[in-house]
């Protein structure tokens, strides 16, 4: 989970200015490349006038996010966390029925048209040991044909404003009480079905949340997206756009060159419940 979510700090050597706080701490988050200056506006200004949601917010500091050196920060007020159990599934669903029943910012983020596009980035510049060819040219294929279907989909509500990497891993369960969403990364406009797709996804691939725990998620929304006939799409492009930070990390980290391997086997011989694996997760294998 990013430092957005208010619990890692920023490395002291990449860190902007010097500022005085005044307590509760800050955190600040880690430097990310100038191009990610775009997606970090928009996560600082959206979730400054979500007045009233449970989410992370941005430190009073004039004038950021700030690029120091060709990379982006942003600093991000702390969340106590509290002992108990993690925040749950059910949990999520509550804040993605609040989050996606509000009014669009005044100046909102930018519209999801093509959940895709940083995967299709990545494999252009990946060096050519990143994977083998035919595993490139596979990819490439399937970027192609799921960029296809995702036009043909006919979502059932309209547009909202969406969180874009909902999961319980983003929730922190603060010391006040209540359960806070965290990584505002990928907010934007676009279909309320984006969000409700992804725990149907960890819950598959990654194995969380549990699955007697997606159980009540619908329930929990007021929906359940199980019953509607796209999901198996929007799952499928969950699978090839998660494979983004795997395909620009390979070259440079085992964990996410074997990972990388493991994921496109499984999807090229057609497993759908193969079990992947998080950085710091256990060896590999299926449930």
């Amino acid at each position: 989970m990013s430092a957005s979510s208010g619990r890692e700090a920023f490395p002291q050597a990449s860190a902007p200015p010097p500022i005085r706080w005044s307590a509760p701490p800050r955190q600040r988050r880690p430097a990310r490349a100038l191009a990610a200056l775009d997606r970090i506006t928009a996560s600082v200004k959206v979730t400054a006038w979500l007045a009233g949601f449970p989410c992370t917010a941005p430190a009073p500091v004039t004038g950021q996010p700030f690029t120091i050196d060709g990379k982006v920060a942003s600093v991000w007020q702390h969340v106590p966390e509290t002992a108990g159990p993690p925040a749950s599934a059910v949990d999520l669903a509550r804040l993605l029925r609040d989050l996606h029943s509000r009014p669009l910012p005044p100046s909102p983020p930018e519209t999801l048209t093509d959940p895709l596009a940083n995967v299709a980035t990545a494999l252009k510049s990946a060096p050519p040991g990143a994977m083998p060819r035919r595993d490139r040219d596979w990819l490439a294929g399937q970027i192609g044909e799921l960029r296809g279907k995702w036009t043909e989909l006919r979502f059932s509500h309209p547009p909202a404003l969406i969180h874009g990497d909902a999961h319980p891993g983003n929730l922190i369960r603060a010391s006040r009480g209540t359960v806070v969403l965290g990584d505002w990364d990928h907010v934007a406009i676009g279909p309320p079905e984006w969000d409700l797709a992804q725990v149907h996804y960890t819950s598959r691939r990654l194995r969380y949340p549990a699955r007697e725990d997606v159980e009540g998620f619908g329930t929990a929304y007021g929906r359940d997206i199980r019953d509607w006939l796209g999901l198996a799409t929007l799952v499928a492009i969950r699978e090839i756009s998660g494979l983004s930070p795997y395909v620009r990390n390979a070259p440079a980290q085992p964990f996410a060159r074997r990972e990388l391997a493991i994921r496109i086997s499984t999807l090229q011989a057609g497993d759908h419940f193969a079990r992947w694996n998080r950085p710091g997760s256990a060896t590999p294998g299926k449930p």
